[in-house]
């Protein structure tokens, strides 16, 4: 047992830590958003999103040297969290909602993508773009309901 924690490929762990820390924090404002304005997908679920979409893809690109292989898992990953981002889409009689939150968590799992394939470029502008969107657009959204009646 003590061998093997000894042969772990450590410069990999940290490089994997570091880049799940990272998903998780620019994840952070956008389920802290989210918390803020509904009881559903919030705090917890946009960070783990993050972090799993992360390690799925650096998964597919560690056991795959081939295009094609890791673009199926991309395609599983986009899938999956739109299945997940779907449950967080109420319906009632009085309309529907949740529809910016689910569309949150999708964006959120390209955030953990970009960070696993090193394009933090496209996770910042991302993450800020989307946590930009949800508090302006509930500042004007806001104005827009008092304004009407």
């Amino acid at each position: 047992m003590l061998h093997s924690l000894i042969d772990l490929d450590w410069p990999q762990i940290a490089e994997t830590l570091f880049l799940l820390g990272l998903s998780f924090v620019l994840a952070l404002p956008l389920g802290l958003n989210r918390e803020r304005q509904s009881n559903s997908a919030g705090l917890r679920t946009f960070p783990i999103v993050a972090m799993a979409c992360c390690a799925f893809m650096r998964i597919g690109m560690n056991e795959f040297s081939a295009p094609e292989p890791q673009a199926r898992i991309l395609y599983g990953i986009i899938g999956g969290i739109g299945f997940i981002g779907g449950g967080a889409i109420l319906k009632d009689n009085s309309g529907v909602s949740g529809t910016a939150t689910a569309a949150s968590i999708w964006s959120t799992g390209a955030v953990g993508v970009a960070v696993a394939t090193w394009h933090f470029e496209i996770a910042i502008a991302l993450s800020a773009v989307n946590f930009l969107t949800l508090w302006l657009g509930t500042l004007f959204k806001d104005k827009v309901k008092k304004s009407s009646g």
